[in-house]
């Protein structure tokens, strides 16, 4: 069956129930009106499922506790326990929520961003009391998909971003949206449809001590930007 036609299906789904909403977007030109949607249920609350440069992640509006709890619940930790990450726009955005970046990993961001890695910084006063970690640090990710950064812009400040798998899950639902949207229908308020999604996460970096650690190696080559 063509996807257009199940994408239609999907459509018709939600509005007979309860089920999240379904959404085809096209990365190379999103369409503003659906963005503006998905903006406004991420600011009424909403949690949503949305394509990266990587694996697909679920999120929703970093100022809204209950749907940080939410969040926290799909993945089954407590929000105080998380590992979540912040979608931002561009580097402009970043500076809100972190310290002070020092010259080089200012330029090494530069390069590597928008791009399939996710940065672990020291977390500025900016970062939502609900989500400050006894660590002080945050994950920043600016990824290379046109859909999630257009949420992002209209929204106004980051997403909570979180992947819809564990580090040691490969299952093939975890690429094809419709696959997502069965398994996830009754837990979130919209799942995207860009495409199909990556099954390799995102290269971790962590730069809190001064020096670039990968620690986690992802689809990023970061050797690439040093």
């Amino acid at each position: 069956m063509d996807r257009l036609v199940r994408s239609q299906r999907r459509e018709t789904e939600h509005k007979r129930s309860m089920a999240a909403e379904f959404i085809r977007l096209y990365p190379e030109n999103p369409d503003p009106k659906k963005i503006t949607q998905i903006v406004e249920c991420l600011r009424r609350g909403g949690v949503v499922i949305y394509p990266t440069d990587t694996i697909y992640g679920v999120g929703c509006d970093i100022f809204s506790n209950k749907a940080v709890g939410k969040v926290a619940q799909i993945k089954g930790i407590k929000p105080e326990k998380h590992k979540f990450s912040f979608i931002c726009h561009d580097l402009s955005d970043i500076s809100k929520y972190v310290k002070q970046l020092h010259t080089p990993l200012f330029k090494l961001m530069k390069k590597a961003l928008p791009g399939p890695f996710t940065f672990i910084l020291q977390a500025s006063t900016g970062v939502p009391k609900l989500l400050q970690r006894k660590k002080k640090t945050v994950g920043i990710r600016v990824p290379d998909n046109d859909i999630i950064r257009a949420i992002v812009a209209e929204l106004g400040h980051p997403v909570l971003s979180s992947s819809i798998r564990d580090d040691d899950e490969v299952l093939e639902y975890t690429t094809d949206p419709e696959l997502i949207y069965e398994k996830f229908r009754d837990k979130v308020d919209i799942v995207i449809d860009g495409g199909f999604g990556n099954n390799v996460a995102s290269t971790v970096v962590d730069c809190t001590n001064g020096d670039f650690e990968v620690v986690r190696e992802g689809l990023g080559n970061l050797e690439k930007y040093l």
